[in-house]
């Protein structure tokens, strides 16, 4: 039979449908005709309004909120995959709207999907299979993510944007609604365009991190030369590495590009992505 923690604390609607295995939290109201499937655990606190789907190895932190017609765990879209029971986790705090679907890994891919917490994921948004998303990201409407894409904490994705797979999105990153991201962005990017394009820095965003006037300076002056400075962009990124030890967010944005694998840079327009 599936486990509920405590059955006077948990409202199940009885138009529900759990399979026997599936772990209800605490506290945990299952709405109108949600299908849990039998290898999912559901933490405390969590309200699913109605007519959600949970199946494969799904488990879903405290305190979620999960609207109508949302699909969570479903196969991964590959064409490598041949029904293997994999996992998806998603943490803690986030709201998933409307019709967002979330696919479980591949075997191939690690068998594993991650989503981590206080996301906000608006309406038909999508993370696809064996993706690594960080804490407290936003996915506007229609946000898409392709199979194995890392996208970093406080990220915020415009909506109908799409994300091509393998893609690494750093930390504190905007992305503009419309965009086709095709190559890496560096953390505290701002990507805009058809076909993103690196516009600056998310002052915005660093500014609500509390990044001081100085620190957003030393920033600005390390991306001007990194990136708009003369020469060639391997020798400009030769230069700035003795600017690791200025700030830590130089620091991490040098770390990002050196870790690069599957996707060229993104970079401004009129310059070639790099490798």
């Amino acid at each position: 039979h599936m486990l509920i923690r405590d059955m006077s604390m948990s409202t199940i609607d009885p138009t529900a449908r759990i399979e026997d295995g599936a772990v209800i939290g605490e506290g945990t109201s299952i709405g109108p005709y949600c299908i849990i499937g039998r290898h999912a655990v559901i933490g405390a606190n969590c309200k699913l309004i109605g007519h959600v789907h949970v199946t494969a190895q799904t488990t879903i932190g405290a305190g979620c909120t999960i609207y109508p017609f949302v699909s969570l765990g479903t196969p991964p879209q590959s064409l490598s995959y041949r029904g293997e029971l994999t996992r998806l986790e998603i943490g803690e705090g986030c709201t998933i709207r409307e019709s967002v679907t979330m696919n479980a890994g591949t075997v191939a891919g690690g068998g594993i999907t991650r989503v981590g917490d206080r996301g906000y994921f608006m309406n038909c948004s999508h993370v696809g299979h064996d993706c690594q998303v960080g804490n407290d990201v936003i996915f506007a409407t229609s946000a898409t993510l392709g199979g194995h894409c890392e996208i970093g904490d406080f990220v915020f994705i415009g909506g109908l944007s799409a994300v091509h797979q393998f893609t690494r999105i750093g930390p504190q990153v905007m992305v503009g609604g419309v965009c086709g991201v095709r190559g890496d962005v560096i953390p505290f990017g701002l990507v805009n365009g058809q076909y993103a394009r690196l516009e600056g820095l998310n002052i915005v965003g660093m500014k609500r991190r509390k990044f001081t006037r100085e620190r957003l300076a030393t920033l600005r002056s390390f991306y001007q030369k990194l990136f708009h400075g003369p020469g060639m962009f391997a020798e400009r990124l030769s230069e700035v590495q003795a600017l690791a030890c200025t700030d830590p967010a130089i620091a991490e944005i040098l770390t990002f590009i050196g870790d690069g694998k599957h996707r060229a840079l993104c970079l401004p327009d009129g310059q070639r992505d790099k490798h």
